[in-house]
């Protein structure tokens, strides 16, 4: 067996391939829920410091990059979250 080839520049810095999308009726139900378990008053507590540790969290010129991907990333999920719930309010 041999090893497998690290990946060329090409290959590192493309954009990694997106999975398909949910079909429409999945995403609705995925949204119903999301709105239904951030609805109550621990999923409003458990939002509340998401946003708190991640989307209002500044970080020093001293952070390195990594870092900064690394929230950024953990930013994304919270913004993620906030739109399905917001969806499955709306019913759409």
């Amino acid at each position: 067996m041999t090893a497998a080839a690290a990946p060329g520049p090409a290959q590192r810095d493309a954009a990694p391939e997106r999975p398909p999308e949910d079909p429409p009726d999945d995403m609705r139900a995925i949204a119903r829920a999301a709105a239904r378990c951030f609805g109550t008053d621990d999923g409003r507590t458990l939002l509340a410091h998401l946003r708190a540790v991640t989307v209002e969290r500044a970080c020093g010129p001293q952070t390195s990059d990594a870092a900064l991907r690394d929230l950024e990333g953990q930013r994304r999920l919270v913004h993620r979250l906030t739109a399905l719930i917001d969806r499955g309010r709306r019913g759409d």
